[in-house]
């Protein structure tokens, strides 16, 4: 018999993959014919223990020779048959996945660098724990920024899926015929508004009821939005294109809880001047991914409103904002109206298992600098101490790989090998990466203060080029090689602050903003399945 895989495209079967599919859905992956070629098995969950999976082939298969009984449509197997392997882990009340009751599916995810992994999961699975099965098997940290994406390529289109929501409703929602996919990647901007609400909300584009007289602070902001009873109201101008028209025409839109309005008179209010446009109980926000290109927008900041059980073009309602900031409060504003307090609770609650899991978690808190060079150990308890320490520690570090590299001499051509496969081998380096491709990876790990990377420079071929995102705009700052008495630096302040490698460089500015708008953060990696 083959060896089980969570994947339906690794199960040496003489099936295909809808076939295979076909064979869950009917519950016919237990049926076994001795004796007539390849038997078909169930495939094992990856939440499945591997042992329950050959009781249960056993049983069915002893079932079968004592008399090759029919089992009757609609009969419940009795779980009797099948021993426990794990009594510790999975109770008599337990649904495994292989029971009529809880069915399961095969999703396939796929990466920004295009790799993808087909796995087989519960049909009950939500964002959150397909995201917390990749972080597993790829070994990832988990720092609850992982996100899962809905993709649909033939409308150019892509948003969130929020955690709590079912992955295998999303994908019901997909055409027969249309390029769709999940992607597996960071959103460090998911839950940020949680955080600063009044950097995603301006002043300007906000209205609250009369009884706060227009003065809030962050946590009231946030407030007003979970709180069923409170009226918030989001308002501004907007581009729309009009429905089986090639034009875009600038009109004055409020957002309430009620749904999605525009104004057919200026700036007017005003019950009969007010348009509805769409609702959110049935439908989702989506991200233009090229609102110039495919839509002939005014601008690139694009965003839709799509009906969730739509997959046509036609039911799109088309918006663009001005800039950046305008949009991401529009999108933010639709997904707390849509979903309310269940966000909050999607942002608290892997920090509320965080403080409830006995492990210890690797952090800053919970490191501590210890001296090993005496006869016995002791913790630095002194702070410029252990940071002179660490420095004495680094720069060891660098002299050791330059020597291997130089085997015993250095020269400065060698060390400037040895800076190379330093950098070269950060995840925050992207070697031949355009500006435009670096925007692009920056805007898709969130448009926070701090999301950087590092990349060769295009224009001079001897520069790198560090790319930062400030206030949701994306700057771009040279580093510049200084060659000093045959040795060499790198700089962001023509020279006035040196490093010897790209490393140093990072290290710095995550500690110090220096020239820089803000410090660096986060890092901007690609993932592979």
């Amino acid at each position: 018999m083959s060896a089980m895989s969570d994947s339906l495209d690794e199960l040496d079967t003489p099936v295909s993959l809808s076939e295979k599919a076909a064979i869950f859905r009917e519950g016919k992956g237990n049926v076994s014919v001795l004796g007539s070629g390849p038997a078909l098995i169930p495939l094992r969950s990856p939440f499945q223990p591997p042992g329950a999976l050959h009781n249960r082939t056993t049983a069915a298969a002893a079932t079968l020779f004592r008399g090759n009984r029919k089992c009757r449509e609609g009969e419940e197997m009795q779980m009797s048959l099948v021993p426990n392997a794990f009594p510790d882990l999975f109770s008599s009340e337990c649904l495994l996945p292989w029971t009529k009751n809880s069915a399961t599916q095969v999703i396939k995810v796929y990466t920004e660098d295009n790799s993808s992994r087909a796995v087989e999961v519960p049909s009950d699975i939500i964002a959150r724990d397909i995201c917390q099965l990749f972080v597993l098997k790829n070994h990832c940290i988990d720092d609850h920024s992982w996100t899962l994406f809905e993709h649909l390529a033939h409308l150019g289109i892509e948003r969130t899926i929020e955690d709590h929501e079912s992955v295998l409703e999303v994908q019901s929602n997909w055409g027969m015929d249309s390029d769709s996919r999940l992607y597996f990647r960071k959103n460090y901007a998911k839950y940020e508004f949680f955080k600063k609400p009044l950097d995603f909300f301006p002043e300007s584009m906000v209205s609250i009821s009369s009884e706060t007289n227009g003065l809030m602070n962050h946590s009231e902001l946030i407030q007003t939005f979970l709180n069923s009873s409170t009226c918030p109201e989001i308002h501004g101008f907007l581009h729309s294109k009009e429905q089986g028209r090639k034009s875009w025409k600038k009109f004055y839109f409020v957002l309430r809880r009620s749904g999605l309005y525009f104004s057919n008179k200026g700036t007017s209010k005003e019950p009969r001047h007010l348009q509805f446009v769409a609702e959110f109980c049935d439908s989702d926000v989506y991200t233009l991914l090229s609102a110039r290109k495919t839509h002939g927008a005014p601008a690139d900041y694009g965003f839709c409103v799509k009906p969730s059980k739509s997959s046509s073009a036609r039911d799109l309602k088309l918006l663009c904002a001005d800039d950046e900031q305008t949009r991401t409060c529009w999108i933010t504003a639709m997904r707390l109206f849509k979903f309310g307090m269940q966000l909050y609770q999607n942002f608290i609650q892997p920090h509320q298992k965080q403080k409830n899991s006995p492990m210890r978690s690797i952090s800053e808190n919970s490191l501590v600098a210890m001296d090993f060079s005496g006869h016995r150990s002791r913790v630095i308890e002194n702070p410029s101490e252990a940071l002179s320490v660490a420095v004495e520690e680094g720069l060891s570090w660098r002299r050791k790989s330059c020597h291997r590299l130089s085997h015993g001499s250095c020269s400065p051509s060698q060390s400037s090998l040895s800076n190379i496969a330093i950098h070269m081998a950060q995840p925050w380096f992207h070697s031949k990466l355009s500006r435009d491709e670096a925007h692009k990876l920056i805007t898709q790990h969130g448009l926070i203060d701090g999301v950087f990377l590092l990349r060769d420079s295009q224009s001079n071929p001897k520069t790198f080029v560090l790319s930062l995102c400030h206030t949701q705009r994306i700057r771009h700052f040279q580093i510049v090689p200084v060659e000093d008495d045959g040795e060499l630096f790198y700089s962001l302040d023509d020279g006035n602050t040196r490093f010897s490698d790209l490393l140093q460089l990072v290290e710095f500015y995550q500690l110090n903003r220096g020239v820089l708008p803000c410090k660096l953060k986060h890092h901007c990696a690609r993932t592979t399945l």
